[in-house]
């Protein structure tokens, strides 16, 4: 897309002047931290600003700016910053301490809440993160199929397990690191490709452990599965005694109260969870059919059967629990308020988006989820995969969305999809397209 250069030179002008206690804390960070940064893609040039708090659909930083979050978290705050209601909850936990290193009583009413409504959880094992879970969920697959070969989609991101970090980036016969082994045994399919995807499982043979799927390709681009293509996956695993895992730590509880696979009309053997129901701490949970998790019980198979899913120091902490247990209770009392709403404005900033940029862009999503993606160059006219995400103008997303920090105190990690929470309002929305107009005017 062609911008005029004085278009993004003016906003980085802007934002150095509004937030140079952020660029002095950001420079003292680089000091003691990588890059400055706990998380890769947090950093964005010249650099981040620092949050000094946040209060439901706002960010606060040092200079006193107050920005409208559409990152929420990493897109884990469905109910908005510092809800009240799980505020509450975590403070009274408190009372009764934050870290055991026992079994708990908090997890119960937790699990119940996830058991009665996601069907596949016949059985669960809290970690404290989506990496975690995803890597377990690999090795439960292999333990109980006695197969080592486990597929993933192209451009899937199933966080930062070693196995799983392959064919995340285009282009994706490149490694994404250094110091990567033994991934010799993940393949990767195209996403929404049954007739490509069918091919590679069918070289796998019957060496296939089972594969790996998010429904809705988060860090690919927020473009959803077509349901048959799921199906058909699914299918073929059944039949060739392999296990269809679904990663929804995106997806679980985002657009409705539990997980988007019965929607697609699915049976998956193990359910990956997180973000949403950690209540904005940190979980992940490996959800799976009695007859899989069982091979996860230390007491039942000997070293050599069983898959170790140690959990960690601070899995099941009765504070996540209690922050989990609080978001449920609410999501499940007002879900259809809230449901509604939210994708409400996320299909209303979608659509109103792609209006302002005048077939300049596609904008991928579902309800409360939503990325626009500059097409103009590539001349794709829609995107159904990570390949076509990555052809598309990268750049120019990023331009759009640092104007939109800078010039109107709006956050989208630049780059990434952007997620709607209950504390977002309509005028949210509607300064969002304001901007968004004012800026596609500007760079026509």
């Amino acid at each position: 897309m062609a911008i005029k250069k004085t278009e993004y030179q003016n906003a980085l002008a802007k934002y150095h002047h509004k937030t140079s206690r952020s660029a002095a804390a950001f420079a003292k960070s680089k000091k003691y931290h990588v890059n400055g940064v706990h998380h890769n893609i947090r950093y964005f040039e010249p650099y981040p600003f620092v949050t000094k708090s946040a209060s439901g659909s706002k960010l606060t930083d040092l200079d006193s700016n107050r920005y409208t979050d559409y990152w929420m978290g990493h897109w884990s705050l469905i109910l908005g910053h510092a809800k009240a209601k799980v505020a509450r909850a975590v403070s009274e936990q408190l009372h009764h301490g934050w870290m055991h290193g026992t079994v708990n009583e908090s997890t119960l009413a937790f699990s119940e809440s996830i058991c009665k409504t996601v069907k596949a959880a016949e059985h669960i094992r809290y970690v404290t993160s989506g990496t975690e879970a995803t890597m377990y969920a690999v090795r439960l697959a292999r333990a109980a199929t006695g197969r080592k070969i486990v597929a993933k989609i192209d451009g899937g991101w199933h966080g930062y397990t070693s196995e799983l970090l392959k064919t995340v980036n285009w282009p994706f016969k490149t490694p994404e690191s250094g110091g990567l082994v033994g991934s010799s045994n993940i393949i990767s399919v195209p996403y929404n490709d049954i007739d490509g995807t069918l091919d590679i499982l069918r070289r796998a043979g019957k060496n296939l452990a089972g594969i790996i799927i998010e429904p809705l390709l988060g860090g690919g681009g927020c473009i959803p599965a077509d349901a048959d293509y799921m199906r058909s996956v699914q299918e073929f695993t059944q039949k060739c005694g392999a296990l269809f895992m679904l990663d929804e730590i995106v997806t679980g509880f985002r657009f409705r109260y539990g997980c988007i696979y019965p929607q697609m009309k699915l049976d998956p053997d193990i359910v990956t969870l997180g973000k949403i129901i950690g209540g904005g701490f940190p979980v992940g949970a490996i959800c799976g059919k009695k007859e899989i998790m069982k091979f996860s019980d230390t007491n039942a198979h000997s070293k050599t059967d069983r898959a170790y899913i140690g959990g960690g120091t601070f899995s099941a902490n009765p504070v996540t629990m209690s922050a989990g247990t609080a978001t449920l209770e609410i999501l499940k009392k007002n879900g259809s308020g809230i449901y509604s709403k939210i994708g409400l404005l996320g299909r209303e900033a979608g659509r109103k988006i792609t209006k302002a940029f005048d077939g300049r862009v596609v904008v991928t999503g579902k309800d409360s989820m939503f990325m626009p993606h500059f097409t103009q160059k590539s001349g794709i006219h829609k995107v159904k995969n990570a390949s076509d995400a990555a052809k598309c103008d990268t750049a120019a997303l990023y331009r759009y969305h640092f104007s939109l920090i800078a010039r109107s105190g709006i956050f989208f990690l630049p780059g990434k999809l952007g997620a709607i929470s209950d504390a977002h309002t309509k005028s949210d929305v509607s300064a969002l397209i304001a901007a968004t107009e004012k800026y596609a005017q500007n760079t026509a």
